[in-house]
């Protein structure tokens, strides 16, 4: 390493059954101040601040949503772990070399990143995610479909 982190964000992306009851816990609550709120065809998602890291809490659908898109089906337990990095394809490359599993290979989403998902150890699915280098079409709006 040269010093500067890999990793600039952790995202722990929770898929709750009860989304409503959930996110009245965690942003009402516990009082993590709300990030941002998008909406999935039939999903919801919303991004809680919690200090250096995110609380990303999404009901069935939304998550169903995320793994098409990423994975091209439905892999994901309750629980998928999400760093940010600054490259995609390179860490994703170094993290299977280190014996993590490569599900999906880095692709360019709806939302304007580039997404890899493995499996890493401890039974953590993981997604890595950058700034797109590749992908300069249109984000999705809040239905999460592209903007007209």
């Amino acid at each position: 390493m040269n010093g500067t982190p890999e990793v600039t964000q952790l995202r722990l992306v929770v898929t709750a059954s009860d989304y409503d009851q959930a996110l009245a816990f965690y942003r009402d609550v516990l009082g993590l101040p709300q990030r941002a709120a998008y909406a999935s065809p039939g999903g919801r998602v919303t991004i809680l601040d919690a200090g250096r890291a995110t609380l990303e809490l999404a009901d069935p659908p939304h998550a169903a949503y995320v793994d098409a898109i990423e994975v091209g089906r439905r892999v994901a337990g309750h629980v998928r772990v999400a760093f940010e990095v600054g490259d995609t394809a390179a860490t994703t490359a170094k993290l299977a070399a280190a014996g993590a599993t490569i599900i999906a290979e880095p692709s360019a989403t709806p939302w304007r990143s580039l997404n890899s998902r493995l499996q890493g150890p401890a039974g953590l699915q993981l997604t890595l995610f950058s700034a797109s280098t590749r992908y300069h079409g249109p984000a999705v709006d809040a239905n999460g479909r592209p903007p007209a």
